[in-house]
Formats: structure tokens, sequence, C-alpha cells
């Protein structure tokens, strides 16, 4: 490796080698030749390739990863990093040993949660314990918030009394509770500070950490600074970590000037504060959004359901995806490749896996071993692997552009029952909608998810064999297609001189959910010729429709946050562009009227290059008011004759010397006449 290195004076390595131990090496090499350390990377030709697979098969696959690899390196994201700052009071919840191991360093607090701490072997010579159950658990890193309920108030002086007459081993003594099953009598009056309530209050307090064992995950829901069990070292070690703040890896690029939260106290798309699993994303006001990146847990979820790229997820980018997908699905032998095909074979059947990088990918990696070792038989065709943080990562534009490659499958290979994020079958929603869209282009079900177990191999095996034997080959060509990530619209105007996007000057990023999406089915109906206008499926599209009680008020086109919607004041027109339409409702939301309705699904029809290269066609046709003294259109006829109904009493007579209705006139010209009036007086 020293003698190629400086051979070729290499500045970056693509090693296939998946042993650890020998990795650590190879970097210590290439380290000393002078290359950076995150400039070396590893590929597995070996669990998830040559002990799975046939020879040709795990060769030619294993090239096609080394392709991808190379190609996801040159889209690579820098490094970035958010800081969060917190203080050092900690919580622990019955758990007075994990308490007292914390004493020295943190403000500790050790709740109660109903026990009884007076024989515990645990010094908690510096541990405050409060009495009470835990009832929630709110907020996050730096802020948490937990809600205790006791039948005890804080003006109990521990005289013992209620301990000494109390139902036997109902009230505990350190500290002084009583449980929510002791029954009442007399001996609640023995108290003389009246700190007894049977009742319960409740009392909160907060903490910057919480440590509660006994808590399920998705009461924790990936928060940072939360711990549940098992409780070891390295959680003690994580809180000592964690106190004062902490600086994490900066996981996503936020856009939010094209965010279509909502706007004007009108609320809009909610995907992102849907999707996320962690409480890192929350409405904070009806119309907007905020992201909190020290809770972010890196799965993608928030990113992959947005439509518009107000939130992208930096590693791996949109971008590094599109081209690992696009190098897998390019024959070994085509040129560009960085490998030859030695086996004399390629990749009969191009599937392209998004392998969930947690207990997904390790599950693979214990299938190659096992076959490795003789102990058990486990071949299954030669999926691509494209590796993602989560199951989560992937969205219906990273699905639909694999098509666009000429895969013939996708499978998204997560973690099932067992996810840290998401929890079981987290992707059934998104493979129907996949299915019914590649159904509708006539490519019939070409997505699966598969949720492979370490020690169930045989179950996976005869899942992704059976996948694979029912595809059909993909009428779209391997390897031709190359994502730009958005909608072409350089040279596209509207019949009034406009852009398609109407008086837009904002512009989405590239690999936005819709923007991809809509470039990658472009692709793929340049191959077939589906019966279907409306692509079903496709959840980031949407088809407006407007009923006659439009009064042509400016409120949706200027809610409209990808300029979708425009008004022709000329013809008292309004127009519609299903090319930027991301579906994010805010239109009929808003609408004064509630005439708008928006519908899911792409139509090809009122694409512009099915309309001679026109984008916009008018949804709603009134006519405009013309002033009766100057001619000028100043208002439609709509927005006129329901103001004058709701007012028009109150004003008549206001203009005597008007020659008609004072809504006949636009704004200069009646105020001509009120001042004329005042004159005449």
């Amino acid at each position: 490796m020293e003698q190629v290195i400086d051979e070729y004076d290499l500045d970056q390595l693509v090693v296939t080698c998946p042993e650890a131990t020998a990795q650590r090496k190879l970097e210590r090499v290439a380290e000393q030749q002078g290359i950076h350390p995150d400039a070396i990377s590893f590929v597995d030709q070996r669990e998830s390739a040559g002990w799975v697979h046939d020879e040709s098969g795990a060769t030619a696959k294993t090239a096609r990863i080394v392709n991808a690899r190379t190609a996801g390196l040159e889209a690579e994201s820098a490094s970035r990093s958010v800081s969060a700052e917190a203080g050092d009071s900690v919580a622990v919840v019955a758990d007075p040993e994990t308490a007292a191991a914390l004493a020295d360093d943190a403000a500790v607090t050790l709740i109660a949660d109903g026990n009884e701490y007076v024989g515990s072997t645990a010094n908690l010579d510096g541990v405050t314990i409060e009495r009470g159950r835990v009832t929630d658990v709110d907020g996050r890193f730096g802020e948490f918030t937990v809600r205790l309920e006791s039948r005890v108030t804080e003006d109990c002086v521990s005289c013992m009394k209620c301990v000494r007459e109390g139902p036997d081993e109902m009230v505990t003594r350190y500290p002084v509770d009583i449980d929510p099953e002791a029954p009442d009598g007399e001996w609640t009056g023995v108290c003389p500070t009246d700190a007894i309530e049977t009742d319960g209050v409740e009392r909160s307090l907060e903490f910057d950490q919480i440590v509660y064992p006994a808590a399920t995950r998705r009461t924790r829901g990936g928060r940072i600074g939360f711990y549940t069990a098992p409780i070891d070292a390295a959680t003690i070690s994580a809180v000592k970590k964690h106190l004062g703040g902490i600086e994490k890896p900066d996981h996503l690029d936020l856009e939010m000037d094209v965010c279509a939260a909502g706007d004007s106290s009108q609320p809009g798309c909610t995907e992102c504060v849907e999707a996320c699993p962690h409480d890192a994303v929350e409405r904070t006001r009806i119309d907007e959004v905020e992201f909190h990146k020290d809770a972010c847990q890196n799965c993608g979820a928030c990113t992959s359901s947005c439509p518009t790229g107000a939130t992208m997820l930096r590693e791996p980018s949109n971008e590094r995806l599109a081209r690992e997908v696009e190098a897998l699905c390019r024959p070994t032998d085509a040129e560009g490749g960085r490998l030859l095909n030695r086996s004399g074979s390629d990749v009969e059947r191009p599937i392209v896996a998004f392998v969930c990088s947690e207990e997904a990918d390790d599950a693979l990696a214990e299938y190659g071993r096992l076959a490795a070792a003789g102990k058990a038989d486990i071949e299954y065709p030669p999926i691509l692997p494209v590796r993602v943080n989560c199951a989560d990562t992937v969205g219906e534009a990273h699905a639909v552009h694999a098509l666009a490659c000429g895969a013939d499958g996708v499978a998204i290979v997560g973690c099932g029952d067992d996810c840290h994020h998401s929890g079981p079958d987290p992707k059934t929603e998104l493979v129907d909608r996949l299915n019914r869209a590649s159904r509708d282009l006539e490519l019939g079900e070409r997505f699966a998810f598969f949720a492979p177990e370490p020690d169930g191999h045989e179950a996976f095996v005869e899942a992704i064999s059976t996948f694979a034997a029912e595809l059909e080959t993909s009428p779209i060509p391997a390897g031709e297609h190359e994502a730009a990530g958005e909608i072409d619209t350089a040279e596209r105007s509207s019949a009034s001189g406009r852009t398609q996007s109407g008086d837009a000057d904002r512009e989405h990023p590239a690999f936005d959910s819709h923007g991809w999406t809509l470039e990658s089915v472009r692709a793929i109906v340049e191959h077939v010729d589906p019966d279907r206008e409306v692509i079903r499926g496709l959840k980031d599209f949407g088809r407006m429709e407007v009923e006659d009680g439009c009064t042509f008020t400016p409120t949706c086109s200027t809610l409209c946050p990808t300029d979708a919607i425009r008004r022709n004041e000329e013809t008292a027109t309004l127009e519609f562009n299903h090319e930027q339409c991301v579906n994010c409702g805010l239109c009929e939301e808003g609408c004064v009227e509630d005439v708008i309705t928006v519908r899911d699904g792409l139509d090809r029809s009122l694409l512009p290059e099915n309309r001679d290269g026109e984008p916009w066609i008018p949804v709603f046709e009134g006519s405009m008011r013309e002033c009766a003294n100057c001619g000028t259109p100043f208002t439609s006829e709509g927005s006129a004759r329901k103001i004058q109904a709701e007012v028009g009493e109150l004003v008549a007579g206001i203009a005597p010397n008007a020659s008609g209705s004072i809504f006949d006139y636009c704004g200069d010209c009646r105020a001509q006449l009120l001042y004329d009036r005042g004159e005449s007086e």
C-alpha cells in the first residue's frame, strides 16, 4: 500500500476490507503516507457479498459497491457541529446506586417513585431525595420537567407519626410518602402539620438530565440526556460527559425560507413534526416549526418527509445517495466504471437495497459470518446495498429515483420491531404508496420492506429471494439516468412573460423531495406509456380545485410557499402551477371562502411538457369590476358583491353625487366623490 500511494500520489483510498483490526492497521499506514484519516473508506466484500452470493455475483456486486462508494465520497459533506448549554442537575428515578455514583460530579436528586430508602446500601449523603411517583417527563436536554404525584405535601416535618399509625408497609419513612392504595381512616389526622393529602398533590421539578431506568423507549423518544435501562458504566460516563452542555455533529441543513409550515397564522405542512420520533421538531407557533438540533438523532425522518428541502440530511446527503444509486445501477463494464467485471458476468437482477446502518446492517453481516463458518446454508440474490442512517432516511424521492436509474426493484431493509426510531414496520405506509405509484406507471409492484433478524436468516432469505424472482425486467435502461435533483425551469415562461413560478425569487435546494421525484418520474415516462394521467401514491404533489364561490382575494396566492398560485388581475383569473405545488394544504386551510380543495397525486396532463410548455392553468375565471367614472378595473365582481352585501346598507347615501352605487367606483374616484360631498355641504 505504501508503494502504491507513493507511485500514484494518492489522496484518497477505497479498500475492500471489513475487518476492524485490519482497517485500523491500514488507516495507520495511510496516515503515515500523508492521507487524511477521513479520506480512507472501507467496503465489505465478504459478509455482504462473497459469503452469501455465488462467485460471479459477489464479484460483480463488489465492483458496483466500490463504484458507488467512490461516487458517494465525491458528494460527501464536510463535518459540522452543534452545541447546547446545560447545567449539572440530574434526576435519578428509583435507582440509588446510580444516584450515588453521580453524586460527586453532579447535583443529583433521587426521586423515590414510591420506594423506601432507609435500608439502602448506597451512599446517599450527597443526594437530595424527593418523595412522589413520576407521572410524566416533558422537555429536552437542559430543560426537562418531571411531574410528581404524592400523598404528602412539603409541609411534612418527618415526625414519623403517620408511619407509626398508618397501615403497615403503606407509608415510607425515607422519604415520607403514602401509597395511593392506602385506605382512609382516623390515622390520617395524626399529622401535626396537616401534610397528608389522600387525594394526592402534584408538583413539577426541573432538571438538565434524567436517568429513568423503568421508562420505556417510547417514553424516552430518543431525547438526548434521557437514559433508560440498562444503566451501566457507559451510561454513567455519558451523564458526566454531558454535564454543562454538549457538542455533537450537526446532522441537518435547514433552509427555512422554503419551509411550507404556514404563514399569517395559517397552518400548512406538518410532515417533519409528525415524522420526527425524537421530539426534535416542534410547532412553536401555528404557522412555524422549530428544529432542536441538539436533540436530533440523525435518523432522517424529517428530511425524507419534507417536500420542499427546508430540512436536508447532511450525511449522507440526498445527492450522495443519488450518486451511489446511479453507480450501483450502472453495469461494471460500462464506460466510467472503477472496476471492470472480472467474473465474465454481471448482476442480472439489479435490486437497490437501502439498508439501515443499525440492527439491519448487523443482521446481514451475521448472515455472512454464519455462511462462511459453515453454520448455515445462506445464499440469496446479490442485492445492491446503499447504507442509510435509518430506514426513515428513505422517502419517495429516493425510491423513485432508483427506478429511474433502471433498478428492477427497491428493497428497504430496516430494523422492524426493534427500530430505535420509529417502532414496528416503519415503512409500511411508504411501500404501499410507492407500489401504487409504480402500478400507475405501468411498472407493477417493485417495492418491499424487509426486517432481517440475526437469528432468523431463513425468513429473510425466502422473502428477498421471492421478491427478486417475482420482479420483471425493468423497461428503463440501467445506468443511463443521472439526476440533477431539481426541476429545470430556466427557459420556461408563461403567456404573461413571467417565469413558471410567477413572481417568485426563491429557489428550492437541489434534491428536495418534490423536485427530485418529479425529475425521476419524467425520466421513467420516457420509457413507459402509462394509461393513467394521475399517478397516485406520491404525497408531495397536489391538484388544486376551486369552486364558484371564489371572490378572487389574494389570500391563497399570498400564502402559497412555492408560488404555485397567482392572480391575473387583467382577467380576474386564478391560475395554478401543478409543477410547483408540494401539497402543503396551506391554500385550502387559509381560503376565506372555503372553496379550495387540494387532492393528492401527480397529474401528468397538468405538466408543461404536456401543455405546449405552459405550466399555468386557470382554476377559476371571474370578471373584474370597472370603475363607473374612469373605467379602470379595480376589483373582482365577487369581492365587490360580497363587500356590498355586508356593508352596503351602512354606507347607503354616503355619496349622493354618485351615479349608482359607491361600490362601482375605484378607490381614487370614490375618494373624490366623498370629498365633493363634503365641499357641497
